[in-house]
């Protein structure tokens, strides 16, 4: 146990390097190298520790203590073009200097009892970002930089193939968003209407459940994560200056609740898994006065596995969570479908969809192993009309590296 409460003291301090990202809708598609490999899937297909995140029920499958390290190097590539005619500012096409970013995780898993198992993680779970400070005066100088870390402890029991979990969360938060609606100097960063929240930050509660029941060769998964209700002071006073005058109020913005089925399969050294999560944005609050919609994440698997080495692929697919809205709609909060286009355009533009995924793993010894996988998804391309009723479009693809290390003690 005091090697345990060690090694995640070690964890909170590599967290420190979180940084922004987007896959399904702010979420990633999975933690850690080997999920990342097989499309994200792990509601039913044990990853070990790594497993903690995904379905808590499946950490039985380790068999003493197993700590797993993992690290993804992400790299979106968005690009804005924009004209606002009714400000005076030309049209231009600017790429986000948001473009790299690392996301650490570590899982720890041990077997306490004859089918009770414990375990600590802390994981680069979800966010999102774009940087215009040097674009074109159409992009309005915007910067957003969402980050969000989970710290939890799961608790399984497995028997007669059964096995039940628990994970109380503490997820950490920080949130910035800074643009300009100042353009008479030609440079929207020093004009008159500059507007910045600073760096918010909060810490809050949720709870995991996970479920899983193995008969033969074949796996059955499910999820529950609870909606987390984020606080970041100075939300409302930023957003309001898009509500003409109207009035912003809400200084939330929660990590939605999600849950999710699992069905894997296992023939010799072959595994095929097929994943289902619901992820609920319309309901989250500040997601829903930004009119993001409910996303239906469906991924599939697959894994070839000898005593030495193992292969992996997969594709997950999500559509984007952010639609064209009328511009006159009425969505929450003195938000109109333009200023909503706007500001998931703009600032939020989780619009990937596909991605498809390579990985492996080699086993150095009986000990320790370690993990690489490849995550790609195509660029996507959405034209919607923002506050000042002309188009705006942006271009999101995505490349991610992953890498794992993996002790059996």
């Amino acid at each position: 146990m005091k090697k345990t409460i060690k090694l995640a003291v070690a964890a909170a301090l590599a967290l420190g390097a979180t940084s922004a990202f987007a896959t399904n809708g702010s979420n990633l598609i999975g933690v850690g190298a080997k999920a990342r490999g097989m499309g994200g899937v792990g509601i039913a297909v044990s990853h070990g520790a790594e497993s903690a995140l995904a379905n808590p029920a499946l950490i039985t499958s380790v068999k003493d203590t197993e700590v797993a390290f993992a690290g993804t190097i992400f790299m979106p590539n968005v690009e804005n073009s924009n004209i606002i005619t009714a400000f005076g500012v030309p049209a231009s096409t600017s790429k986000s200097d948001a473009n790299m970013n690392v996301i650490p995780s570590v899982s720890i898993a041990s077997k306490v009892a004859d089918g009770l198992y414990f375990g600590v993680g802390m994981w680069g779970t979800a966010g999102m970002g774009v940087d215009y400070r040097d674009g074109g005066a159409a992009q309005l100088g915007m910067v957003t930089n969402l980050q969000l870390m989970q710290f939890g402890v799961p608790l399984a029991y497995t028997t007669n193939g059964l096995s039940i979990a628990i994970t109380p969360v503490l997820q950490y938060g920080s949130l910035d968003i800074e643009y300009s609606l100042g353009t008479d100097d030609g440079n929207p960063l020093t004009g008159p209407g500059n507007v910045g929240m600073g760096v918010a930050q909060d810490l809050k509660f949720g709870v995991n459940f996970g479920l899983a029941y193995e008969i033969q060769d074949i796996t059955i998964g499910a999820t529950y994560k609870s909606q987390i209700d984020m606080q970041y002071k100075g939300m409302k006073t930023v957003m309001a200056p898009f509500t003409g005058g109207l009035g912003y109020n809400n200084d939330n913005l929660s990590t939605p609740a999600e849950i999710g089925v699992g069905v894997a399969y296992k023939m010799s050294e072959h595994t095929i898994a097929f994943d289902y999560k619901n992820i609920a944005w319309s309901s989250a609050k500040g997601y829903e006065d930004f009119a993001w919609e409910d996303q239906n994440v469906y991924a599939i698997g697959y894994e070839y596995a000898t005593t030495g080495w193992a292969v992996r692929a997969g594709y997950n697919y999500s559509e984007s969570p952010i639609k064209d809205k009328a511009t006159s709609t009425a969505v929450n909060n003195n938000i109109n479908g333009a200023t909503a286009n706007t500001l998931n355009l703009l600032g939020f533009p989780a619009t990937v969809e596909s991605h498809v995924t390579l990985g492996g793993t080699y086993n150095a010894n009986d000990k320790t192993s370690f993990d690489l996988a490849f995550a790609y998804a195509p660029e996507t391309s959405n034209t919607f009309n923002h506050f000042a009723g002309e188009p705006m479009t942006v271009k999101h693809s995505q490349t991610s590296v992953s890498v794992g290390v993996n002790f059996a003690f």
